[in-house]
């Protein structure tokens, strides 16, 4: 079976029916101030938002011969769509539909003169995890049968967010806080972090973890200074500390900090900088992103070389969509998954999600659905062009 058409859509969701939940106050998320790269500049330095580029979800849709279609997802908009609509979608059409590798491949390749990091990574991931849907259509097996069958019948998951007493009526086990402060904020920000850490742990007590994301937000004396302060709080792991360049910076950081995990990965593209993080010994978990790095194909690598070298990978934001879910059930050495928690307190998860085939979290467990592909009841009358 052939490709017959790659193209990039968007998803026009119907109204949601049903009676909804009144929020019992705005989420964390709407206020909250997040350690970020650009928090030395005073303007942006509250909220991302400040500084992001306006660009939405793409949708990619893979068509076969016998109209078979999949759809994969990824992030950044007007860019990853040229890259793939205006170049690797008339390079593959034609290409056998279970050529994964082979399709990796030549998008990896004829990337080349303008780099295959990035921008290029995501557009391939969009790519790849259309094919991946459609291959389990045309079989009729979910993605983890694809990949080898599950491993696990069921995954850990926790959540990411700062409404912790939520996140603990919902179950949850394990929580991941956003540091609110970096260098730029000085002693008094170290104070502060430590104070959020605290008042945390005492909330959970001692049979939950407890995580922290920095999001690049900190230099090297400041992650070494701020895992000082935080040993008594028993973290799991400090998260994403550095800009994903400065491999040097992780390496300093690694030799510093030998009491708690060090974890990152959601920035880096494709398998080539995680094999130097894992040949230099810099990270404990890996966390790359399914819909950024490179899809599938490029993460299935980033779990084989990790397996081989003892480390774990708990995919970024693994937990909400079913393509980390396929994944994670599948590999050997992915035993948590990520559940962003950015919902108001008080809504239910379940009214949290607009796609039929989308899990939720109970008490902190959560199963990927049973497929076909990634399983997701989409219409094809829901998807338009994305130009239009």
């Amino acid at each position: 079976m052939k490709i017959k058409s790659i193209e990039t859509v968007k998803l026009n969701l119907p109204p949601r029916n049903g009676p909804t939940a009144e929020p019992r106050r705005p989420s964390w998320a709407a206020s909250a101030e997040v350690a970020n790269p650009m928090s030395k500049f005073p303007k942006y330095k509250r909220h991302r938002s400040s500084w992001m580029p306006p660009w939405g979800a793409v949708w990619v849709k893979a068509t076969a011969e016998d109209g078979t279609w999949g759809i994969g997802q990824t992030a950044f908009g007007r860019p990853v769509a040229a890259i793939i609509d205006d170049h690797f979608a008339p390079m593959l059409v034609g290409e056998s539909c279970f050529a994964v590798e082979k399709i990796w491949d030549m998008m990896f390749r004829m990337s080349k003169p303008y780099g295959s990091l990035g921008l290029t990574a995501c557009a391939m991931s969009g790519v790849d995890l259309a094919i991946w849907d459609l291959i389990g259509k045309l079989k009729g097996q979910p993605v983890y049968e694809l990949l080898g069958g599950p491993v696990r019948d069921k995954l850990f998951a926790y959540a990411t967010g700062n409404d912790t007493d939520w996140q603990m009526e919902l179950g949850f086990k394990a929580v991941k806080l956003a540091c609110p402060h970096g260098p730029a904020d000085g002693l008094w920000g170290l104070q502060e972090n430590e104070k959020l850490v605290a008042q945390t742990r005492e909330r959970v007590g001692d049979e939950v973890e407890i995580m922290l994301d920095c999001y690049m937000a900190f230099d090297v004396d400041y992650t070494i200074r701020l895992a000082e302060r935080l040993r008594p709080y028993r973290l799991k792991w400090i998260e994403e500390y550095l800009i994903p360049e400065d491999i040097d910076g992780h390496q300093q950081v690694r030799q510093a900090v030998n009491w708690v995990s060090l974890a990152s990965g959601e920035h880096l593209y494709t398998r080539f900088p995680f094999k130097q993080m894992i040949e230099k010994r810099c990270l404990d978990i890996l966390q790359p992103d399914i819909n950024w790095v490179g899809g599938i194909t490029e993460c299935v690598k980033i779990c084989h070389m990790a397996d081989a070298a003892g480390l774990t990978v708990i995919f970024h934001g693994g937990g909400g969509n079913q393509h980390g879910l396929h994944l994670s059930a599948a590999m050997p050495n992915t035993p948590w998954v990520e559940y962003f928690v950015g919902s108001p307190p008080g809504v239910p998860l379940n009214e949290t999600k607009a796609v039929a085939g989308e899990s939720v979290p109970e008490e902190s467990w959560i199963r990927p659905n049973d497929g076909p592909g990634f399983g997701l009841h989409l219409e094809e009358e829901w998807l338009t062009p994305f130009w239009d």
